[in-house]
């Protein structure tokens, strides 16, 4: 849908604004007029993920202590009201949400990449516009054959232990990886080949090698934290015979530590591909080099090369875990459960992934989305724009106040789930459980709960706009 949705708006303008044609606007600043899309993708993004995010975890949580907690039954036992709303949950969740928060991703991505590419274009082929949707047409495709590559090695005939699922998902995800490489380094030939720069093109190939490496990287580090075959989880597991408070204290401890490789990841990634861009040949008016922000882009689309492959991962975790669901209601054997337990588990595993893949690709965005707005404005004041300084009280107290808002709204956000759970766990029933009464619950009480975050973070950056325009104005005025 981003790729489809953007390419229709780019052909769309290119032929009613008759692009190229005398007294017309250029080719190369059509993707400005692209932005609008990107804040589109990103404000249904917020509310999608927000909404689903308050819807399934209060399903979750409702579930398990109207559930484990008060009545002693399992949490997926039919006589447990909440059941059916945990089972939504992780589509509303896991489906709906994570797939509009890549593509929010995707299409930020897209249209920033094309906005630098039009900048580039200004002195070289107009393929650097067009290669962002070039690079993630081909992602649908190898991301096709990799999920058709997917092969069970058991035969059904003969017992035998169960395969792992994550090791199958894995060499899927393998073929995607090659083909990426090869798609990858052909668009680059095919599309960023210049005259002026005759191996320029290679340098952005190793760039989108960079962004490739990096989603593998992310991953891996994803699985080692939180498979548990891996000591993290392990350790996690060993605390909890101590007690709450361990159990606790070990898996917030868990977590921060977790952070700290994919920041090194992405900060080594960054700077490598701004490297290789900056060595890339291309050069401004000036005869100064100007490829290394278009190299970061390159590594983002490398990075997100196969986001359809890893969304398919993603969905895998909801369809495993309502499959255990489906298992416990309709009280099957236990051999099965324990089937689908090993898929449930997994599960976890690879929702875990998509969320640290979406986070890293949104690491590299921001960066790209940040040197895209520095040129979109430069354009419209047609002047150079070449840095924020962070000297100035302003830009400082809007960093401040960013980073701020970060922590309010989770906390918002962690409260509404609260709330929610605590009206599921006060729902009773006399005679049989009431599925569609918990389901209402709380879908409109993750409705009306992300009112509150929602606006935080929609009015926050107008005001403080406004404010800090002000008082900026205000100090300019008196210092002439």
């Amino acid at each position: 849908m981003a790729v489809i949705g953007i390419a229709i708006l780019y052909a769309t303008f290119y032929v009613w604004l008759g692009v190229d044609s005398p007294g017309s606007m250029k080719v190369t600043d059509l993707p400005l007029l692209l932005v609008g899309y990107g804040f589109g993708a990103s404000f249904v993004a917020l509310f999608a993920q927000l909404g689903g995010g308050i819807y399934t975890k209060a399903a979750d949580v409702g579930a398990d202590l109207v559930g484990k907690v008060e009545q002693g039954i399992p949490e997926d036992d039919p006589r447990n009201p909440a059941v059916i709303a945990d089972l939504v949950g992780d589509n509303v969740g896991d489906c709906a949400a994570r797939g509009a928060d890549l593509f929010e991703s995707i299409a930020a991505e897209i249209i920033s990449a094309m906005i630098l590419g039009g900048t580039m274009a200004q002195r070289y082929p107009s393929g650097f516009i067009l290669f962002p949707l070039v690079v993630h047409s081909f992602d649908l495709v190898i991301s096709s054959i990799g999920i058709l590559s997917i092969r069970s090695t058991r035969d059904s005939s003969v017992k035998a232990p169960i395969e792992d699922p994550m090791a199958i998902l894995q060499k899927g995800y393998s073929v995607t990886i090659v083909l990426a490489v090869l798609t990858f380094s052909g668009s680059t030939r095919w599309l960023l080949y210049t005259e002026q720069a005759p191996s320029a093109w290679l340098n952005f190939a190793l760039c989108g090698l960079v962004g490739i490496i990096t989603a593998y990287v992310f991953v891996w580090i994803t699985k080692y934290y939180t498979d548990y075959k891996h000591e993290p989880v392990r350790t996690l597991a060993l605390s909890s015979s101590t007690g709450h408070g361990t159990n606790i204290i070990a898996g917030v401890s868990l977590g921060l530590e977790s952070t700290a490789l994919p920041v090194l990841v992405i900060s080594v990634s960054i700077i490598s591909a701004f490297w290789l861009g900056h060595t890339s040949g291309l050069v401004d008016e000036t005869g100064s080099p100007n490829g290394g922000l278009f190299g970061t882009a390159v590594a983002t689309m490398g990075m997100l090369s196969t986001a359809a492959y890893i969304l398919t991962m993603d969905m895998f975790g909801p369809i495993a875990d309502n499959a255990g669901g489906i298992v416990e209601m309709s009280q099957q054997p236990e051999s099965v459960r324990e089937i689908t337990d090993v898929l449930d588990a997994v599960g976890n595993t690879t929702k875990a992934t998509t969320k640290g893949f979406a986070i890293g690709s949104a690491a590299l965005a921001s960066f790209l989305l940040f040197s895209a707005y520095m040129d979109e404005v430069a354009s419209f004041a047609n002047e150079s724009f070449k840095q924020v300084d962070i000297a100035i009280p302003e830009v400082f107290v809007g960093g401040l106040l960013g980073s701020m808002l970060i922590f309010l709204f989770s906390a918002w956000a962690c409260s509404a789930v609260g709330r929610t759970a605590q009206e599921v766990v006060k729902e009773d029933y006399k005679e049989k459980p009431d599925y569609g009464r918990c389901v209402a619950i709380v879908a409109s009480a993750s409705l009306r709960e992300m009112i509150k975050p929602g606006a935080l973070a929609i009015i926050s950056p107008i005001v403080v706009d406004v404010d800090l325009s002000k008082d900026r104005a205000i100090h300019l005025a008196q210092s002439d």
